[in-house]
């Protein structure tokens, strides 16, 4: 996220790092790690797992799964990725996200398709005559 971070903000996103992990181990990851050290938003710690578990990314062991979530600016999530502990996520595909939800709000009525990027490509009039066409 951290290599994306300056894009998600210019597209009007906040970035907020949630793991169950106390704020101690926190502390320890950005005084110990080069990685962790160069982060420049906001890392949270869910230590009780309340979040995890209202989220519903809680697994059987009490792990917090890999997720992202996009909020729209009345803090509704308007899309959902959660990942297993060996799959990586490419953060940039948030920045797509992000301007879709925005380009949808200002547009009723409108879709992105999947490869939509920016204001101005093809979008998609939702109604039964899409059906079975995509």
């Amino acid at each position: 996220m951290q290599d994306n971070y300056q894009a998600l903000k210019e597209a009007g996103a906040e970035v907020y790092s949630v793991s169950v992990d106390t704020h101690f181990v926190h502390k320890a990851w950005h005084d110990n790690s080069e990685r962790i050290s160069k982060l420049e938003y906001t890392m949270i710690s869910d230590s009780n797992k309340e979040l995890a578990r209202e989220l519903d990314i809680l697994d059987e062991s009490g792990k917090a799964l890999r997720a992202t979530f996009v909020l729209d600016p009345e803090n509704v999530i308007q899309t959902v990725e959660i990942n297993a502990d060996g799959i990586g996520r490419k953060a940039d595909v948030n920045i797509n996200k992000i301007k879709a939800g925005k380009y949808i709000a200002s547009h009723p009525g409108e879709a992105c398709p999947a490869k939509w990027e920016e204001e101005g490509d093809d979008v998609l009039t939702p109604g039964l005559d899409l059906v079975g066409k995509l």
